[in-house]
């Protein structure tokens, strides 16, 4: 299983490094598409575990909207859009009436009125896929989507997303090697029994190290770093955790099987759900520059 694990991770680590690094934000935007539909058909696997149907086209679509309404954020906010400099009137307009990615959510209600209305599903399935379908879009697609508004960032957007990724990896492989060599005392039996205080210790001194690692390469102060890795890691092992109630709640030990050794998508980037949003609300609200 280890081998499985590194050979994986040698081969997807450089391709994303590459793409974050060195792609724009819309080639970003739609690698980031691929993970998210991977990701959501995997969440709707495990609802239908329980008897959960989604109404799986329409919410992808929605994902996929909330996703370009996101890059389009970006795009407009840095005035790179086709290199137009806007008047001061299209400005205002754009500023207070152009679309934002909480609109995909309205459109995805009016879209789930629609259905819900018009079509011949057995109405003993209306609650539950309304359920399964609204919570995969706020529960993965919305907080993924956060990755693009982070490498939107200007300049340094591409390496705090980069950040994001290594403080999260590196608590991965951190506590997962910890947690093999001294792990004696259960982090959260009920959800997930191989998970030690000693691997989760690992994993937060993991993120801390990559934080004092990109000093020299975002213009941050150390303890901003330390502060920004410290929240992230905190949240990416909760999102672990969340993904772990998914799974034993529909009684499957992985969402998927396309990553050897990793198991499904889903299992691979559930810490990235929560710590990217929270590595860009501390960057936004904390350390980025006011104009």
């Amino acid at each position: 299983m280890t081998g499985k694990r590194v050979a994986t991770a040698v081969v997807l680590i450089p391709l994303v490094v590459g793409l974050v690094l060195w792609g724009s934000t819309g080639v970003v935007t739609l690698g980031l598409a691929a993970i998210t539909l991977l990701s959501l058909f995997e969440y709707f696997g495990l609802g239908e575990a329980i008897g959960h149907r989604a109404y799986r086209f329409w919410t992808a679509t929605c994902a996929l909207l909330i996703l370009y309404l996101q890059w389009l954020t970006t795009v407009v906010r840095w005035g790179e859009f086709g290199g137009i400099v806007y008047p001061q009137k299209l400005s205002w307009l754009l500023a207070h009436f152009f679309p934002r990615a909480e609109d995909g959510f309205f459109v995805f209600v009016l879209g789930m009125t629609a259905i819900i209305l018009f079509t011949k599903r057995p109405l003993v399935e209306t609650l539950p896929a309304a359920g399964i379908s609204a919570s995969g879009l706020l529960l993965v697609a919305f907080p993924l989507s956060y990755a693009v508004r982070l490498h939107g960032q200007g300049t340094p957007g591409p390496r705090l997303l980069l950040f994001a990724l290594m403080i999260t990896w590196a608590a991965d492989t951190v506590a997962y090697f910890v947690g093999r060599a001294i792990g004696r005392h259960p982090f959260a039996p009920n959800l997930s029994p191989k998970k030690t205080w000693e691997g989760a210790a690992g994993s937060f001194i993991g993120s801390l190290l990559v934080g004092v690692a990109f000093t020299r390469f975002l213009p941050v102060s150390l303890p901003h770093l330390l502060a920004m890795a410290a929240v992230g890691n905190v949240a990416g092992q909760a999102g672990d955790l969340v993904e772990s109630a998914y799974k034993r709640s529909a009684g499957i030990k992985d969402s998927g099987r396309l990553l050897p050794g990793h198991g499904g998508v889903l299992d691979r980037i559930d810490a990235l759900i929560l710590a990217i949003p929270v590595v860009w609300y501390y960057w936004i609200l904390v350390c980025a520059p006011r104009s």
